[in-house]
């Protein structure tokens, strides 16, 4: 995008904001939660969300630096999930937050990746935050 462009992009919809996290998943169910993924993000996308993006770690070490996989915690049998949810601006994803929150079909996709007995997703080993634009090219 050229400055122009960008510029006409940012008076007509403002710089957008995202939210990022990252998390571990079992290498034997990552089908699984891809299949649930898929429906988080449409549900993420009917309140509000621009765009949704999940990416499953390829190259994860960098000399010098702490990886993703030690901030985790990541075992051996592990992949890292990578993703963002980019709304049009930090109000709109409070508001999209909100939304998917009381969404009836968000603990029912949610909860069997919970479920103590097969546990696909724990939310406790899960890095996230919401960031505002800094670089925008």
């Amino acid at each position: 995008m050229n400055t122009q462009d960008q510029n006409q992009f940012e008076k007509a919809n403002g710089p957008n904001y995202i939210d990022g996290f990252v998390l571990p998943i079992a290498r034997e169910h990552l089908i699984d939660y891809k299949t649930v993924a898929e429906k988080v993000a449409d549900i993420w996308k009917e309140h509000g969300a621009i765009a949704y993006f999940e990416y499953v770690g390829d190259d994860l070490e960098l000399e010098g630096t702490r990886s993703f996989a030690e901030l985790v915690d990541v075992e051996d049998d592990e992949v890292i999930i990578f993703g963002w949810v980019v709304f049009a601006s930090r109000e709109a994803r409070n508001l999209a937050n909100q939304k998917v929150a009381a969404d009836p079909r968000m603990n029912d996709l949610i909860a069997p990746l919970c479920d103590p007995s097969r546990m696909i997703f724990d939310a406790s080993r899960m890095l996230y935050g919401g960031f505002q634009p800094l670089i925008f090219k």
